[in-house]
């Protein structure tokens, strides 16, 4: 039976990730596209999946035999802060919609994508797959971690798995960059959103201002790193216990580290300073990734530096049709 995998969310970061491993990778190779393969990548102007009848009309079309649930609104830790009951809605309305439109068209497998910030404030660190439940998540981003740990919840503890036999499974990465990021400056992660303030400080001959102390610890990882993790596990991971999908615990970076690297990446020579009065969010959230290594067999991740200057000159070669928002 040919294969069509369908990816949610296509249009963003980790779908376009995903898009240009599968067109890149050799023919029938571990991370490349596969005899009788189909892959199809859809946005929201394709299908509004809050929306269950259109999600319908999607699942009839494509017909897909497997899919990459990345769909969601997503958004940085002020936009989080400041939206926390539409995150929290919007976000269990497209994830329902899709799971059990997986479901009813008998899809054989759902990979959907969580996110770090669905573990509790207060645990003992590194996360690990079995702290997911174990308490609230931090208040910063608490409409949006609620609604994605409903995922795992929904894949096994009430439905899809336990009443219905579902392959349905979860990945949890953590912070990822990479290029065809959201670079708004309203609501984009720390690193577009700070890789696009250093551009503009750059062209404009104005100060780079960080938001926050600088202080607070994160892992990366790069988008092409993520979507071959993302690959592996649609062909070789079937049981339902999510897995994180991280660079190792050792490699969190301040933010100050990630600004000082985004100035050198951007060549920006002028006056760089930290807004204290700015939130920072949570402090650290270390993950590990023994579980993924130990799946995998190994995995041999992207250099951050290498990763960022990658990103970086996909930004500043593509910033006029990139998603940056208003800059005025």
């Amino acid at each position: 039976m040919a294969q069509v995998v369908l990816v949610t969310g296509g249009t963003g970061l980790v779908g376009k990730a995903i898009e240009h491993v599968i067109n890149t990778e050799s023919v029938g190779s571990k991370f490349g596209k596969q005899a009788g393969e189909t892959w199809v990548f859809v946005g929201t102007s394709e299908a509004d999946l809050r929306d269950p009848e259109q999600t319908r009309k999607l699942y009839e079309k494509y017909k897909p035999t497997h899919v990459i649930h990345l769909a969601a609104l997503v958004g940085g830790v002020y936009k989080n802060m400041k939206y926390k009951l539409t995150f929290l809605r919007d976000n269990i309305l497209i994830n329902d919609n899709i799971l059990h439109t997986a479901y009813t068209h008998k899809t054989a497998k759902v990979i959907s994508c969580l996110s770090t910030c669905v573990f509790p404030d207060a645990v003992e660190y590194p996360l690990d797959e079995t702290k997911l439940h174990g308490g609230l998540p931090h208040h910063s981003n608490f409409g949006y971690a609620h609604a994605k740990r409903l995922v795992d919840v929904q894949n096994r503890q009430v439905a899809y798995k336990e009443e219905f036999g579902c392959n349905f499974t979860a990945a949890i990465p953590t912070s990822v960059f990479g290029p065809h990021d959201n670079y708004d400056l309203e609501s984009a992660h720390v690193i577009p959103a700070l890789i696009h303030r250093c551009y503009l400080a750059k062209k404009n001959g104005t100060p780079f201002v960080v938001g926050g102390t600088g202080r607070p610890l994160r892992q990366f990882i790069f988008s092409y790193d993520l979507a071959k993790c993302f690959i592996w596990m649609l062909r070789n991971y079937d049981d339902v216990e999510p897995v994180i999908l991280s660079v190792a615990e050792e490699e969190e970076m301040s933010v100050k580290q990630i600004a000082d690297a985004i100035v050198k990446a951007v060549g920006f020579e002028g006056e760089y300073s930290f807004d204290t009065t700015r939130s920072d969010g949570q402090f650290r959230k270390p993950a590990s990734n023994k579980r993924l290594l130990e799946l995998m067999g190994g995995f041999e991740f992207t250099p951050f530096e290498q990763a960022l200057d990658l990103s970086v000159k996909w930004f500043v070669e593509n910033h006029d049709m990139a998603r940056t928002g208003k800059t005025a």
